[in-house]
């Protein structure tokens, strides 16, 4: 659970980074640039792994889409979403024939949206995290209170038969809030880190002139080869549906529906959030008060009774 935090703020660092190179991407493709150029001014702007492998790529004459989707295949250090999301998006627009510069100002949008949503639910998940590694602390509280008043509760829980039981209690008491600590949070988290990607993929396909089965067969290739999870199939059949009895282009709808999808899983994440604030007291009430009461209080007044026989 210690590390969750770090990895939500790199997730999202990821996220950012990758929307700000598309940004610079779509605006140089713009202005006439060629996309292996383009790579390479943005590799000696600002020199990066990711910018230096695919610059590199480009500039032997190889496939930038291959370079891509090599990159986030075989090297964990590029596996980020965001950078999955690119090499997706680039492998359906030169596939489909769609407008690059387009695609990738669309791409950035969704990127920076995408970070967003990500920020939003790893602020609304920070409250309840403190409060979990807060009262964590509590037994080690009581066990110092002892000894501030003056009663080696240390030497009781460590020397007599009843310390030791009141030891062995009190560390299962708190490795089991530790682990339901870790269960609720994880539960807490969202299980899809990019809502409406696939939808958005799949606007970029259609906005290339393709047909809707066409452009879902693109989507699927280049999602299995990038290591994508297709888990909005659903979403996206009832899209096209309704744009097709509607007679209206889908490559709107599903760019709308992919941006109702994030503000929905914003929502969500702050729901969860709430919904762990009041979980969290279980643990409290079950393992971490009563680790409380068997390493702060008890050996404390087995000291107490200890030294009273003791001067009797």
């Amino acid at each position: 659970m210690s590390k969750r935090p770090e990895e939500d703020e790199a997730r999202v660092q990821a996220l950012e980074s990758a929307a700000s190179v598309v940004q610079k991407l779509a605006v140089l493709l713009s202005a006439g640039v060629s996309p292996a150029s383009a790579w390479r001014y943005l590799a000696d702007d600002d020199p990066g792994a990711v910018l230096e492998a695919v610059a590199h790529a480009a500039g032997c004459g190889e496939s930038i889409t291959v370079a891509l989707t090599d990159l986030v295949t075989t090297n964990a250090a590029f596996s980020d979403a965001a950078w999955r999301a690119l090499a997706a998006a680039w492998l359906v627009a030169t596939e489909s024939g769609a407008p690059l510069a387009q695609t990738l100002h669309g791409l950035a949008a969704s990127l920076r949206d995408l970070a967003q949503t990500n920020r939003e639910v790893q602020v609304a998940l920070a409250a309840p995290r403190a409060t979990a590694r807060m009262v964590m602390v509590l037994p080690v509280v009581g066990i110092l209170f002892g000894a501030a008043l003056g009663f080696n509760t240390v030497a009781t829980l460590m020397t007599t038969l009843p310390g030791l039981v009141c030891l062995a209690s009190g560390a299962v008491l708190i490795f089991a809030a530790r682990l339901w600590n870790g269960r609720l949070v994880r539960a807490a988290r969202p299980a899809d880190t990019t809502p409406g990607l696939v939808m958005d993929l799949t606007a970029i396909a259609i906005s290339g002139g393709v047909s809707t089965d066409r452009a879902r067969a693109m989507v699927a290739r280049a999602s299995a080869a990038c290591g994508i999870s297709l888990t909005q199939h659903s979403a996206v059949d009832g899209v096209l549906a309704l744009s097709n009895r509607a007679g209206i282009p889908a490559a709107g709808l599903l760019r709308s529906a992919a941006e109702q999808s994030r503000r929905t899983s914003r929502s969500d994440g702050a729901r969860s959030a709430a919904t762990l604030s009041v979980m969290l007291m279980l643990p409290l009430g079950l393992c971490i008060l009563p680790a409380f009461m068997v390493l702060g209080v008890a050996p404390l007044l087995i000291t107490v009774i200890s030294s009273t026989v003791s001067a009797i």
